[in-house]
């Protein structure tokens, strides 16, 4: 009985096509070599704009893998042989015919490669010597390996296989350099001659054996890399996923459950689920953190409403899923707030957690999350709540707290707003997207650019990614949106950044213009306020200019707004809210007058009267 054979691995596929490369006259054969390694530099410099490149070559050589293989008269004898011969010539038409489209699933195309290709392999463990079947194992696990991780970091895929792809297309091209030299100056070359012979077959017997060392090591540091990036990524729990029955009013609890993470020590912390309005006005779920004195006081309780910082806009970087958002490194003054009796109420806005569109710097969305939990945690047992409600937010938190006292003005008049304390905030989005405009485009301006774009784009139907991203870095946006700024996933995303940087810029549009620019524009923060301001920032902050919060102050005291502010010399974005700030004494007094009315809101706007005098 005839053993079928199998499917040929494709190094021998690459072999029988590029000989015909080697076999052409010396002059020719070095025009080419000189081309192809150019080709190469090009693919490794430009690795963003060679993936057009990658994906035409891609779909040739998988047209050309299936009609060598085809043309194998003793391959072809098997019915599975010609049917995987027919998918490569099918799956190379459909590259070419769609490249557009296939930038973008190219990773998955790539991937799927591999893993054939992998399998391929394995079947030479099958015959031939003892080193060959050893390469070949290590060669077909390799593959697979590295095919299950594209799948798992296509971005990051993209990058390495448009370097590797050129650097071996640089090997390849010096090769031919190489023989054609030797031709031209009479010489034989006589590599494919080092084989034979016992010394020559136990030489290249020892060179199977290291290869498939490497390449073992090299799938297993991979997986291991893989596995604890992967560590790092929250878990979104069944406590997030919105039931049918959901409530159609906004400001319900839909359920409550103790918080897995560390808690103050004055503090019981609890997570809630309840509904909301999303930012274009359609029914929505979201969740949130209530923080509760251990030693609550008789009486309905007045409440802090934070709103943090960026954290990241995929489900997963919902605060509540993290394990220290609820302690003084994450809340500033939350022990002091504790001890006040106040309630402290966190939303993590539509879209984290719960499933939905992420309000990112959009001032309704925003707001209506922040407004509901405050009426969802008055549903809870344990504990009552006030009308009174300050609100405290830093940098994306800080934009959403400036939008909380107009938007619940009609959306929550049932709540009394009575001031609202901005650090380090996002004032002016339009203005903030101008200033950074003006930086050198590094892996961090590119992952917070996508942050914005992305969560506009899926809320704003006038805002297309395709209209302000290169079609060949469309994927490589879209999955800096899946990571979140805790998980070391977040590497990845900046090692491709970088990668990409030093090509072509992924933001070639001008993102400041068109429908996004006057998005932006529409989430300026302006008001109006019915309760006074605190703001605060540093002159030495890396992310907000500082005159985007100087302008606020000033239109905000030209409009008659109570504003205190606090402008420090020192500092980077974050030092206003650690534990040592100073800030934090003024941010506790000023909450605490506002809650007790007990003296009229105090205003640093006179400071302007005195520098126009000056």
């Amino acid at each position: 009985m005839s053993v079928p054979s199998p499917p040929a691995v494709p190094r021998p596929r690459l072999r029988r096509a590029l000989r015909l490369i080697e076999a052409a006259p010396a002059p020719a054969a070095l025009a080419i070599g000189i081309s192809v390694f150019a080709l190469g530099v090009f693919i490794v410099t430009r690795p963003l704009t060679s993936l057009w490149l990658l994906a035409i070559v891609v779909g040739v050589a998988a047209i050309l893998a299936g009609v060598l293989d085809l043309a194998d008269s003793e391959r072809s004898r098997t019915v599975w042989y010609r049917i995987v011969c027919v998918l490569w010539i099918v799956g190379g038409l459909a590259v070419l015919l769609f490249v557009g489209r296939s930038l973008e699933i190219l990773p998955a195309v790539l991937a799927v490669l591999l893993i054939i290709g992998g399998l391929g392999s394995l079947a030479g463990v099958l015959r031939g010597r003892v080193s060959e079947r050893v390469l070949s194992g290590a060669s077909g696990v390799a593959q697979i390996v590295f095919g299950v991780l594209a799948l798992a970091w296509p971005d990051l895929t993209l990058l390495i296989a448009a370097v590797l792809f050129g650097v071996r297309t640089i090997v390849y091209g010096g090769s031919l350099v190489w023989r054609a030299g030797r031709r031209l100056a009479g010489r034989t070359p006589t590599l494919s001659d080092s084989g034979r012979g016992p010394r020559g077959r136990r030489l290249v017997d020892a060179g199977r054996y290291a290869l498939a060392v490497v390449l073992v090591v090299l799938a297993g540091t991979a997986w291991s890399v893989n596995g604890w990036l992967a560590e790092g990524a929250p878990v979104i729990d069944a406590f997030y996923n919105a039931p049918a029955d959901a409530p159609d009013g906004p400001g319900e609890l839909i359920r409550s459950d103790a918080y897995a993470g560390s808690a103050p020590a004055d503090g019981t912390v609890r997570r809630i689920l309840y509904s909301t309005t999303d930012a274009v006005g359609v029914r929505a779920v979201a969740s949130a953190l209530v923080i509760i004195p251990t030693d609550l006081p008789p009486g309905p309780r007045p409440v802090v409403s934070w709103n943090w910082g960026t954290t990241g806009v995929a489900r997963g970087c919902a605060p509540s899923l993290m394990d220290s958002t609820a302690t003084r490194w994450a809340i500033p003054a939350v022990s002091e707030a504790l001890r006040r009796g106040w309630v402290v109420v966190a939303s993590d806005y539509t879209g984290r957690g719960a499933a939905g569109r992420f309000p990112y710097l959009i001032g309704e969305g925003e707001a209506r999350s922040s407004l509901d939990a405050i009426r969802a945690a008055g549903e809870l047992e344990d504990v009552r709540l006030s009308r009174d409600v300050v609100v405290w937010g830093h940098s994306q938190g800080g934009h959403a707290a400036l939008w909380t006292d107009p938007v619940a003005a009609e959306y929550a008049p049932e709540l009394r707003i009575l001031g609202t304390a901005a650090l380090a905030p996002v004032t002016d989005p339009l203005a903030m997207a101008r200033e950074l405009a003006g930086r050198d485009a590094g892996a961090e301006l590119s992952i917070l650019v996508s942050w914005v774009l992305v969560p506009y784009a899926d809320v704003y139907p006038d805002v297309n990614v395709e209209d302000y991203v290169v079609t060949s870095g469309r994927s490589i946006v879209r999955e800096m949106t899946q990571r979140c700024l805790s998980e070391p996933g977040l590497f990845v995303s900046a090692i491709t950044s970088l990668g990409v940087s030093a090509d072509r810029p992924l933001y070639p549009a001008n993102l400041t213009a068109g429908a996004l620019g006057r998005r932006l524009e529409q989430n300026r923060a302006i008001g109006p306020w019915r309760g006074p301001v605190l703001i605060g920032w540093s002159d030495q902050d890396e992310v907000i200019p500082s005159d985007l919060p100087e302008h606020f102050v000033r239109d905000a005291c030209a409009a008659g707004l109570p504003v205190r502010w606090v402008e420090f010399a020192t500092g980077d974005h974050r030092s206003l809210i650690v534990p040592s700030s100073g800030f934090l004494r003024t941010l506790v007094r000023w909450t605490d007058d506002r809650f007790s009315g007990s003296d009229a809101p105090a205003s640093d706007c006179a400071r302007y009267a005195v520098d126009a005098e000056e």
